[in-house]
């Protein structure tokens, strides 16, 4: 079944079924030193530019409230999933989150390393569809910059690092096993970049939800086991050195057949700039 890939607060932070259909942030974490599944620990000095988005007062503070990810643009710019800045995972509009805030430089969530910088506004892309998951993308503006080397470029429109066959990695603290148990350790799994007919086959309509190439790619192992989870939502798919997709959706965690689906940056990044010219955006 479709699921987003977000730790989402429900009632009592219940923990969301490996199957659900939902995106893929994250519930309340168990105890274990794994993330994406399939993959591996990697050090933040390597990966600046991947961030935990946090709020301890919705997700308590045992993985420093960690329920997302998202990666650093611009000093003080942080793409994210949409669906992560929704009600269904925060439990409020993200303007009443108080404490919602993106954690930078820290590899282990519960370290004291890195930076945690409040979320002056969000701006959720215009064309996000929930429904869907189509143009499942938003842009947290900072309070304060980070340092200009925490950026990473954003694939452009015909960038060879988006097309099929190319190996790209997935990063993040959300679910290594697809049963509820969550990284204090940032890590990334090896994934390949698959043709838009391969991802429409395995995920035609109905219960599992639908492709549309023109917002989403798909990366994956064509055997299963290496992949996002819950948790993982907004997080970086990173090829050649460049970003070229966000953590959104998928059907269960590293399925053989199910690949990941990711926010297609290359096609999504215009819009949300075209939003962002126009001032608008939700203030904190």
């Amino acid at each position: 079944m479709r699921r987003p890939l977000a730790r989402a607060l429900t009632g009592g932070l219940a923990v969301i079924a490996a199957g659900a259909v939902l995106p893929l942030a994250s519930p309340v974490p168990a105890a274990a030193d794994r993330v994406v599944i399939g993959g591996q620990a990697v050090r933040i000095t390597d990966s600046p530019w991947v961030v935990a988005l946090s709020s301890r007062d919705r997700f308590g503070g045992s993985r420093a409230g960690q329920f997302c990810g998202g990666v650093v643009v611009a000093p003080t710019k942080v793409l994210t999933a949409a669906h992560c800045m929704s009600r269904s995972v925060l439990g409020a509009a993200p303007e009443a989150v108080r404490d919602l805030r993106v954690v930078a430089g820290r590899e282990r969530l519960m370290g004291a390393g890195g930076q945690e910088i409040a979320v002056r506004s969000v701006l959720v892309d215009p064309a996000y569809e929930p429904a869907t998951n189509a143009s499942d993308l938003a842009v947290l503006t900072l309070t304060d910059a980070l340092p200009a080397s925490y950026v990473i470029r954003p694939a452009e429109p015909g960038d060879e690092a988006a097309a099929p066959g190319t190996p790209a990695a997935v990063y993040g603290w959300g679910d290594t096993t697809g049963e509820g148990r969550y990284a204090y350790g940032l890590r990334a799994a090896p994934v390949t970049v698959l043709p838009d007919a391969a991802c429409e086959r395995a995920y035609p309509g109905g219960s599992g939800g639908r492709y549309e190439a023109s917002t989403m790619l798909c990366a994956g192992d064509t055997a299963g086991g290496h992949d996002a989870c819950q948790g993982d939502s907004g997080g970086p798919l990173v090829a050649r050195g460049r970003l070229i997709g966000l953590v959104s959706w998928g059907s269960g965690c590293g399925r053989a057949e199910s690949p990941g689906v990711y926010t297609r940056v290359t096609t999504a990044l215009q819009p949300v700039a075209e939003a962002l010219q126009t001032g608008a955006g939700t203030g904190r």
